[in-house]
């Protein structure tokens, strides 16, 4: 030991106290200065839901709907490519999770599954029929196809709900996949779960579609008679006031969709204007542009239904050929509606339903009682460890006290650091870290003792402590760690938050414990001449 390697140790650790001050500051500090926010570190610690407050949804993903979705897609590549291939149809149509394909009388079957294998590997001849000539096939996806597409569904629902909680203005929330199907969301400091709800639950499906031809049919009235071919009854976003009782408008559409949502670029929120009240200008991609100034081409003087979720928001007049690539979407919307619909068209559809599984909200007064409760148990544990390490180890207890503020100062910090969020089974994990921190001085200060019982001078003893109660120190740490890497691996929400805490607390632990208090032994022990030890 030299005067030149304490004075480094020394050092180190006043440089990393005053770091760990540095990064605590946003923590205890709101009203930071300008340049405090401009070069030094201005996050502090995050709080997690139950401390903070907010909403906990657990939303589920209908996979099943996500397969048939796709199947009807595939129905439509399936008439055109036997088309083109001549192969006479008489009829393709989804049941369940299955797609029916009739071909007539004399029809190539053969040729019919080569199609199929050649154009679509994703799909397998389940089952085929014959009745008086005519061939009935079954398809379905392959198992690997079904498989990728619940992964895929899933992953993407996950990515969108994540692009839509972002633009909802969220503080730090947990976006994250739970089981097979399902999808955890904690949203801290939002007290209002039912706009998170729609804003999170929404398919969000844009279609373009032209109203179909007849009379009255941005005001249709339905009857027993069948629809004309190629059209459904969809149900508007206003209401029909000019009766006694007001219900939904209901327009007769055409049930081709020209072009959906998927080319949308941007989605932007316009103020309300003497004559209109707020609405969506969407702007497209260049492929998108191309399609709308495709169909407002050819259907110009016919009106335009703008669709989303099956519900018409509005039908104008396509007046003339539109080719800057933008469109709107105008309804009784109030500004927050109306930036609720940008997000979710900014953020994309989800590929299949979400429905809520699960639903907590937990108010910021039950937060701040966790909080308070939380601090409460972390000074009365904090104190009876001080006191019973001042009381039986005198002056080395107070050694091990100075170690345990630094301990704490250390592993807040570096939560604060790598912007961990701190929950209330993290606090736990920190009361916990107060009880072990003390117990890799208890193991040095027996050492020690021992020493001197053995007639061994005071820094003999020093050495010979803090090097024998080194390796039962890393021995038990490290075996704690690993448990908690696990915890943290496998572990849900709060089963987390303690684990990091522990982890974080054993390497403080340790550092303090094996560090900072030898710094003091050899610095009296350079300079003082240390004779006997208080211990």
């Amino acid at each position: 030991m030299t005067t030149r390697s304490l004075t480094y140790r020394i050092l180190l650790i006043a440089g990393l106290s005053l770091v760990a001050l540095v990064y605590l500051v946003p923590t205890f500090v709101s009203d930071l200065p300008q340049f405090w926010k401009d070069y030094l570190p201005s996050q502090g610690i995050r709080l997690g839901l139950d401390l903070q407050g907010g909403t906990h949804l657990v939303m589920s993903v209908d996979l099943e709907k996500a397969i048939e979705n796709s199947l009807d897609r595939n129905v439509d590549d399936l008439k055109r490519e036997l088309s083109e291939a001549k192969v006479p149809l008489e009829g393709a149509a989804r049941k369940d999770a299955r797609i029916e394909i009739g071909l007539p009388a004399g029809a190539d079957r053969n040729q019919f599954v080569d199609v199929i294998k050649e154009r679509f590997p994703n799909l397998s001849v389940e089952s085929s029929t014959t009745t008086d000539g005519r061939a009935t096939f079954e398809l379905a996806f392959t198992q690997r196809e079904e498989q990728h597409l619940r992964e895929f569904s899933l992953e993407q629902s996950l990515e969108t709900i994540r692009n839509r909680i972002d633009q909802f203005g969220v503080t730090e929330p947990i976006i994250q996949r739970q089981g097979a199907q399902d999808i955890l969301i904690q949203l801290p400091g939002i007290q209002d779960p039912q706009r998170a709800k729609d804003l999170i639950g929404r398919t969000a499906l844009l279609e373009f579609k032209l109203l179909a031809d007849v009379p009255n049919a941005d005001n249709y009235e339905v009857t027993d008679q069948p629809l004309p071919p190629g059209t459904q009854v969809l149900n508007g976003a206003d209401v029909d006031t000019s009766g006694i009782r007001g219900r939904r408008i209901k327009y007769l559409v055409q049930s081709q969709t020209l072009m959906t949502g998927d080319t949308i670029a941007d989605a932007t929120v316009r103020p309300a204007t003497q004559l209109e009240g707020p609405h969506v200008s969407m702007s497209f991609n260049a492929r998108g542009a191309k399609q709308f100034d495709d169909i407002t081409a050819r259907s110009v003087g016919k009106r335009l239904a703008i669709i989303l979720d099956n519900t018409v928001y509005s039908a104008p007049v396509i007046r003339e050929r539109i080719s800057g690539g933008q469109a709107q979407i105008t309804g009784n919307f109030d500004i927050k509606e109306a930036r609720d619909l940008a997000i979710v068209l900014r953020a994309g559809a989800l590929p299949a339903p979400v429905h809520v599984a699960e639903e907590r909200t937990v108010g910021p007064s039950l937060g701040k009682d966790s909080i308070r409760q939380g601090v409460t148990s972390f000074i009365v544990g904090g104190s009876l460890v001080v006191l019973f390490m001042l009381v039986y180890y005198k002056f080395a207890g107070v050694l091990a006290d100075l170690a345990l503020i630094f301990n704490v100062l250390f592993l807040l910090a570096v939560l604060a650091a790598f912007h961990a969020t701190l929950t209330l089974p993290g606090i736990a994990g920190i009361v916990l870290t107060l009880g072990m921190a003390v117990d890799a001085n208890v193991l040095i200060n027996e050492r020690i003792r021992e020493e001197l019982r053995l007639g061994k001078t005071a820094r003999a003893a020093i050495e010979a402590g803090y090097e024998r109660a080194l390796p039962a120190i890393l021995d038990s740490n490290i075996t704690t760690f690993l448990s908690g890497i696990i915890l943290f691996q496998f572990g849900s929400g709060p089963i987390r938050g303690f684990a990091v805490t522990l982890c974080i607390g054993i390497v403080t632990t340790v550092f303090t414990a094996v560090v900072c208090t030898r710094v003091v032994y050899d610095y009296q022990i350079l300079h003082r001449r240390l004779q006997t030890v208080s211990i």
